[in-house]
């Protein structure tokens, strides 16, 4: 599993990373990547108007705002299936 975390390195993009460690680790999901992008070339090619961003797989599934512990591991839970 390919996490991303898009953003400029904001405090909200750093709020979002924290959070996600913490759901992986949480999961307990040894096999997880976790790649943070801050170029915002590469932030565009996803599409999305604000950041932060979680993408995993390669798709997005929140931009825009920090979503808690509880929603992420909902996400990763979801993605993984």
């Amino acid at each position: 599993m390919l996490i991303k975390i898009l953003g400029s390195g904001c405090p909200n993009c750093v709020r979002l990373e924290a959070s996600v460690k913490k759901a992986v680790e949480a999961l307990d999901l040894k096999e997880a990547i976790i790649e943070k992008i801050t170029d915002m070339g590469l932030i565009m090619n996803y599409g999305i108007m604000s950041t932060p961003a979680l993408v995993v797989d390669e798709q997005v599934l929140s931009y825009g705002r920090v979503p808690d512990v509880a929603e992420i591991k909902e996400i990763l839970v979801n993605a993984n299936q």
